[in-house]
């Protein structure tokens, strides 16, 4: 889900395929090797011998002309899949980030203030919030529609998170919407579990990506002031609002070391965050049920839905990608993101909430479901109902024992007969 991570100051170089020429290094025949002198007169030994050279040499060429052929038909189909060259500064920042992280992990549990980890576990549920209701169901999906403090705040809050510009998450947010699990999806999860989750941003982009990236329609987005003022000055706001003031407020006002700090506040805090975002774009496609669509990849997942504050429901997502809940159930407990925008809805700041009626989905989960929602269930009991109060039980015939003549072969059949004597 979420987009290029290390944003303006980490650019995703773009991909680069060099296609391979099938012809390259192909021994070619040469025609004097074919130019053998016949006369009408009887053979003589050498001229014997020249010939033999010479098939020799056009059976050499034969099996080369063979080998070559094959090593350029595999050569061609290896060709047909993307090969991605890494982009190593990106592999080194995740490095020193997750190591960063288990630092963080460490002094949180040995020498830093309960304050401290209180601080960061607030500014990374506010950022979440950025993402979550910001860039996802705001920006990148116009859910709902909001007013200027509203849109100020998940500005913030999205920069805070450091996953790029709303502009670019938006957009590649709507190319994996558009072209999932296709090579225009940028984390692509038919790759595998480990290109979804962080792989994808250490390696240039697939060409299809930038293509169909080109056709996104981003007109709303063009003309939201908000927007585009942080889009200009990115470079500068992403770091002062997700590593310096935090930093900076744990120092300062919780009297709080500088390594604990920048290692609990800032990194450790941002680095979960980028995990609880990316299992959306790795577990959730793998992992899970799908009751509204079993031919898609996405899933529903309780525990990505907790880790990534709603948004783990993501078979319904992807059917029903306009709901502002991002799910069907009503419930806060694994969908907070609903939470924080119904209270701005109740103030007054977030307003057009879309949805989806309980009846579509309800026609969705039995024509395309995979069995696993309670309305599947429900019709299941309804048709065997339907079945049984429509069984002809008028006409069953009245037998007076077992070999009666009338008794249904089917009962006689069924039946069971103990201790038999054969």
């Amino acid at each position: 889900m979420a987009p290029n991570v290390l944003g303006n100051t980490l650019l995703l170089a773009e991909a680069c395929i060099q296609p391979e020429d099938p012809n390259n290094n192909q021994i070619k025949a040469n025609k004097s090797i074919l130019n053998v002198r016949t006369t009408t007169a009887e053979p003589t030994a050498t001229a014997i011998v020249t010939a033999a050279k010479t098939w020799a040499q056009v059976d050499d060429f034969q099996k080369t002309e063979s080998s070559s052929s094959t090593r350029s038909s595999s050569s061609s189909s290896s060709s047909s899949y993307f090969q991605a060259a890494l982009v190593w500064r990106n592999i080194i920042a995740f490095v020193y980030l997750h190591g960063g992280f288990l630092y963080g992990l460490y002094l949180a549990f040995t020498v830093a203030k309960g304050s401290t980890i209180v601080l960061a576990f607030v500014l990374g549920m506010f950022g979440a919030f950025g993402i979550t209701a910001g860039a996802h169901r705001l920006w990148s999906h116009k859910a709902y529609k909001a007013k200027w403090p509203l849109r100020l705040i998940l500005m913030i809050s999205q920069t805070l998170a450091f996953q790029n510009s709303i502009y670019e998450w938006v957009r590649d947010h709507r190319v994996h919407h558009k072209f999932t699990d296709t090579d225009a999806d940028p984390h692509n999860a038919k790759r595998g579990f480990f290109f979804s989750h962080i792989g994808w941003l250490m390696m240039k982009k697939h060409p299809d990506v930038r293509e169909k990236g080109k056709t996104v329609d981003m007109a709303d987005l063009e003309t939201d002031p908000i927007v585009m003022f942080q889009k200009k000055y990115y470079a500068i706001l992403m770091p002062v609002f997700c590593f310096v003031i935090p930093t900076f407020l744990s120092y300062y006002f919780l009297d709080e070391t500088f390594s604990n700090s920048w290692y609990i506040v800032a990194i450790f805090r941002y680095v979960l965050s980028l995990n609880g975002t990316w299992l959306v774009n790795s577990a959730a496609h793998i992992w899970g049920t799908k009751p509204y669509d079993r031919k898609i990849s996405p899933t529903n997942s309780t525990f990505v839905a907790i880790a990534a504050v709603g948004e783990g429901w993501h078979n319904y997502h992807h059917v029903f990608p306009w709901d502002y809940k991002t799910s069907e159930l009503g419930q806060y407990s694994t969908n907070f993101t609903t939470a924080v925008i119904d209270f701005f809805a109740w103030i007054g700041w977030a307003y057009d909430l879309k949805s989806v009626s309980d009846d579509m989905i309800k026609k969705r989960v039995l024509r395309t479901g995979d069995g696993s929602h309670p309305y599947s269930e429900e019709a299941l009991r309804e048709k065997m109902v339907d079945y049984i109060n429509n069984l002809d039980h008028d006409n069953e015939k009245v037998v007076w024992g077992w070999d009666d003549h009338d008794m249904a072969e089917d009962d006689r059949r069924d039946a069971t007969v103990s201790n038999k004597k054969e």
